[in-house]
C-alpha cells in the first residue's frame, strides 16, 4: 500500500541558474515519478537559494537604474517569483515524465505562504545572507536608506543579512490537503515558503526572513498527516565524523542517538544539521513516522529500506 511522502528537494535537484535548472528538473521529474508509479502519494517541497538571490540582485539593480520609477521589491515577494517559475519548471517537467509512463496525473504548484512568530529570536539576531554583494560603501548605503542589516562575508565584500525563523504552519495547508486527497501531486512551500505573520485582523503580513526548507517541509508533512518525510541531499546517508579517517556512514537513527551526535557538533551548521533536526522533529511528531535522509536517485530505494539513513522512533 503507498504512503503519502513529502520529499524535500535539496539545491543538487534545481541547479544554480536558469539552464541548469531546465536540464536538472528532467533528472528530479524521473526519481519522483518513479515514487508515483509505485502508488505513493507525493507532495514536494525544495529550496530556491541561488534562485532568490538571483532575484533579489536583478531587482536591486533595476532600483539602482532609476530609483525615482522603480522602488525596492520587498524579499517576500522575491520568494514568491521564485516559487512561481521553479514551480513552473517542475511541474511541466513531472507532468511530461509521467505521461510518458502512461500515468495521467494532475500536478500543480500552489504559492504557499509559512506563518512564523514574529517574536522568533532569530529576528534579533539575523545570520542569513542574500543577494549580491556590495562595497562597503553600497553597504553602508543600504543600511541608511533601506535599513538593511549587513554582514562582510569571507573578505568577499558585503550582503544582506535577513533572519530564518522557525516556521509554525501552513497558510494554504487545506487548499494543498484538499488537492492531495484528489490525487493530485502538489508542489509546496517553495524555498520554504513565503514567510508571513498576522497583523491587524486577518492581514497577512510578509517578513523579511527567509524559512529553511527543511523545517518547512516537516511542517507541510505533520499537517498532512504524511507517513514518510524524505530529505534528499548530496550524499546517500547521514555520517558521523564526516571527512575523518573514522567517518562512519549511518543507516539509521532514533532520536535520542540524533541528539547525542547534534550536542557532539556531528553535523555542519547550515548543511546536515537543519537536515537531522527536521527529521528528528517529523519522526517524533506521531507514532509510525519516520524520515529519511538520503541521494535524489536513491529515493526510490531508501523507501524500499534499501539505503540512505532513517530516522524513527
Amino acid at each position: 500500500m503507498g504512503k503519502r511522502i513529502v520529499i524535500a528537494l535539496g539545491g543538487n535537484a534545481l541547479g544554480n541558474n536558469l539552464p541548469e535548472q531546465m536540464v536538472a528538473v528532467k533528472q528530479t521529474a524521473k526519481a519522483i515519478a518513479d515514487l508515483i508509479e509505485e502508488g505513493h502519494e507525493v507532495v514536494i517541497a525544495h529550496g530556491n537559494g541561488p534562485q532568490v538571490g538571483m532575484i533579489q540582485a536583478a531587482m536591486t539593480e533595476l532600483t539602482r537604474s532609476d530609483p525615482e520609477k522603480y522602488i525596492p521589491c520587498p524579499l517576500s515577494v522575491c520568494v514568491a517569483m521564485s516559487q512561481g517559475y521553479i514551480g513552473y519548471d517542475l511541474q511541466n517537467s513531472l507532468r511530461e515524465e509521467l505521461l510518458d509512463r502512461g500515468i495521467r496525473k494532475g500536478v500543480s504548484t500552489v504559492l504557499t505562504q509559512v506563518e512564523v512568530d514574529p517574536a522568533d529570536p532569530a529576528f534579533q539576531n539575523p545570520t542569513k545572507p542574500i543577494g549580491s554583494f556590495m562595497t562597503k560603501e553600497e553597504a553602508e548605503k543600504m543600511v541608511a536608506e533601506r535599513g538593511y542589516q549587513v554582514m562582510e562575508d569571507a573578505g568577499r565584500g558585503y550582503r544582506r543579512v535577513v533572519a530564518s525563523p522557525r516556521p509554525q504552519s501552513i497558510v494554504e495547508i487545506e487548499s494543498i490537503r484538499d488537492m492531495v486527497d484528489a490525487g493530485l501531486v502538489v508542489i509546496a512551500c517553495g524555498g520554504g515558503g513565503i514567510p508571513v505573520f498576522t497583523t491587524e485582523g486577518h492581514h497577512l503580513k510578509g517578513a523579511a526572513a527567509v524559512v529553511d526548507k527543511d523545517f518547512a517541509s516537516c511542517v507541510l508533512a505533520q499537517q498532512l498527516d504524511a507517513d514518510c518525510l524524505v530529505i534528499l541531499t548530496a550524499v546517500e546517508k547521514v555520517a558521523v565524523n564526516f571527512g575523518k579517517p573514522d567517518q562512519t556512514w549511518l543507516d539509521s537513527l532514533t532520536p535520542d542517538q540524533a541528539r547525542v551526535y547534534m550536542d557532539e557538533g556531528q553535523f555542519a551548521p547550515g548543511s546536515m544539521l537543519p537536515k537531522v533536526q527536521a527529521a528528528v522533529q517529523f519522526a517524533e511528531s506521531k507514532p509510525g513516522r519516520s524520515a529519511l535522509i538520503t541521494l535524489l536517485e536513491k529515493a526510490r530505494d531508501g523507501i524500499a529500506g534499501k539505503t540512505g539513513t532513517v530516522i524513527v522512533q
